[in-house]
């Protein structure tokens, strides 16, 4: 049976004045999840905030009580009902309170079921897995960059410059409904997950993401050299990174 090890660190990066990143995971629940905040004054980090607190109360609750395993079936629609559920309160209260007018948040979250993983994404927040010394992108960006690319309008090699590379065509709060995307995934002994928002993969190639996380060191130190390294190649937003690593337990 497979155990999951967690550790998050965010940053306010060097540019912007607050951090409209939100991230938690709960061990017992063997949950991570990840949130980036858009709006004006304060909003974003409202709604990120809220994002994460709504669905781990939600989630938690229901994933104790059911441990070692849930059925996947079930635990795919918890989950899609969690991410609706907190999407609705987001987009009332940016409805209804000024402040919070046109906010909204991108999530990527991960249900970690010993030998498999349930990830969920909404906008451009990714998770990456790296098994051996190869790191995989698990999601897909839902932002207009990337339907660019699919399309073969922007190249990977422009892509990093495109100016509407942070246009999220999906994203918690900003309509009262939202298509969140959900797959599972095999997992094995020594597999590390990532996840993390736009901060670092605005900031780091997927090539040194994967040095900087096949560096020796535990899991404290690679998020640190993940932040540190973002911070240094310039730190242009908010940097949040959840690191969780498979470990066998008896």
């Amino acid at each position: 049976m497979l155990n999951y090890q967690f550790y998050s660190r965010t940053h306010v990066g060097r540019v912007r004045e607050n951090n409209e990143d939100a991230v938690a995971f709960d061990a017992a629940a063997q949950l991570a999840l990840l949130a980036d905040g858009m709006g004006g004054y304060n909003a974003g980090e409202v709604a990120s905030s809220m994002a994460i607190a709504l669905i781990q109360a939600d989630l938690s609750r229901y994933l104790l009580p059911i441990r070692p395993g849930p059925n996947s079936a079930v635990l795919h629609s918890a989950v899609t009902a969690a991410v609706e559920n907190a999407n609705v309160t987001i987009w009332s209260c940016a409805a209804t309170q000024p402040d919070c007018s046109g906010m909204g948040t991108t999530l990527v979250m991960a249900v970690f079921l010993g030998t498999s993983v349930l990830l969920a994404h909404v906008g451009d927040s990714r998770c990456y897995r790296l098994r051996g010394s190869t790191l995989a992108r698990m999601t897909r960006d839902h932002s207009v960059l990337q339907e660019q690319i699919d399309a073969g309008l922007v190249s990977l090699e422009d892509a990093p410059f495109a100016p509407n590379r942070n246009l999220v065509t999906r994203a918690l709060g900003v309509m009262d409904m939202v298509e969140v995307e959900v797959a599972e995934h095999a997992a094995n002994s020594g597999d590390l997950y990532l996840l993390c928002s736009d901060g670092l993969t605005d900031m780091l190639t997927d090539d040194a993401i994967a040095a900087l996380l096949t560096a020796p060191g535990t899991l404290a130190e690679r998020a640190t050299q993940l932040v540190d390294a973002a911070n240094a190649a310039g730190g242009r937003d908010n940097i949040s990174v959840l690191l969780a690593q498979a470990e066998t337990v008896a």
